[in-house]
């Protein structure tokens, strides 16, 4: 009877824990920015600048980290979200790019030029968000974020300040400010690419150019380089990708508002919504219970390789948006 006992509790608890991971699994979903913006603007008593809406959206996408379903679980020791890998693969994309934002927003958009001073919040985010995203105490990547968020908040609400100019933060909605935080995302769509394309392996010609002058065009010896994620590394990649292109859309979304004179100016704004297309189309439902890696045109989906086509033709769309700020 005891045994019994103990199988049939073994087996709830099991199914107790299958339920919760699927329930903590759920990513959250976008929002519009502007909306959300215009919202805390008004709950806050506060009349918009540039910058606020890219601020905001920043705070509110650190927050939905902490605050999702079962919280932030990368650094977690215990079932059922030790077993999990999806949820935390997602949060490793989701920080990627926060951490690209804030060090550009650091280093590049709220300093007029190089010698510039520094703002105080930003220098103390920017190392917060860059904890190890594993460390579960002593500090924890939450209390850091947290304190991150802390620090993005007095900086929104700086930029806000107009009795006292010499404690006012600035945003600084130039073109160059844009093209280098495009910089950085297009060579995170090409990595981004890459990985997802890995999934039915890759041949790539390692040549070596040294040999290749030499030898008068000649090359006596080509390395053939294949790249091919693990089975079971497939789906961490997919949903980090997700994870990436999630808060990349609505750092987008935001930044098209905020640089919306910018982009006017070089006749840019269509490239930029076409981005921000390619990256909504990225947020689709999937509705596989598991990620599908079929080959070819076989009966199998792949799903990785439809994420990448979207993220390719994002890339591409990026390339062409820094051409044009480029050439004003």
């Amino acid at each position: 009877m005891n045994k019994k006992k103990i199988v049939i509790g073994g087996a709830l608890a099991v199914l107790l824990g299958y339920a919760v991971s699927v329930y903590w699994s759920c990513e959250p979903d976008t929002f519009s920015p502007s909306k959300y913006a215009a919202q805390q603007a008004t709950l806050n008593h506060q009349q918009p600048v540039i910058g606020y809406e890219t601020t905001t959206t920043l705070i509110h996408i650190n927050q939905l980290l902490l605050d999702k379903p079962g919280g932030f679980l990368t650094n977690d020791r215990l079932p059922p979200s030790v077993l999990m890998d999806n949820m935390p693969a997602w949060e490793v994309g989701v920080l990627t790019q926060v951490r690209d934002m804030v060090l550009i927003l650091k280093d590049r958009i709220s300093r007029s030029q190089n010698e510039s001073r520094i703002d105080p919040n930003l220098k103390e985010a920017q190392p917060a968000l860059n904890i190890n995203s594993h460390s579960w105490n002593f500090p924890s990547a939450e209390s850091q974020y947290q304190e991150a968020i802390d620090s993005l908040i007095s900086y929104r609400d700086r930029l806000l300040e107009t009795k006292n100019p010499s404690k006012q933060a600035t945003f600084y909605a130039r073109d160059d400010g844009l093209v280098a935080w495009l910089e950085v995302v297009q060579n995170r769509l090409g990595s981004i690419s890459q990985d997802l394309g890995s999934s039915v392996g890759e041949a790539h010609l390692n040549v070596d150019h040294d040999q290749l002058a030499e030898g008068n065009g000649v090359l006596r010896e080509i390395k053939v380089d294949n790249t091919k994620t693990p089975w079971l590394r497939i789906d961490n990649v997919f949903y980090e990708s997700r994870g990436s292109t999630w808060a990349l859309l609505l750092l987008m979304q935001s930044m098209r508002d905020d640089f919306k004179q910018v982009l006017e100016e070089a006749k840019a704004m269509v490239v930029m919504d076409q981005i921000i297309g390619e990256l909504e189309a990225t947020q689709e439902t999937v509705w596989s219970p598991i990620i599908l890696n079929g080959n070819g045109f076989g009966l199998i989906a792949n799903h990785s390789l439809i994420m990448a086509n979207y993220v390719s033709r994002a890339q591409a769309g990026t390339v062409d948006l820094i051409n044009l700020l480029e050439k004003r």
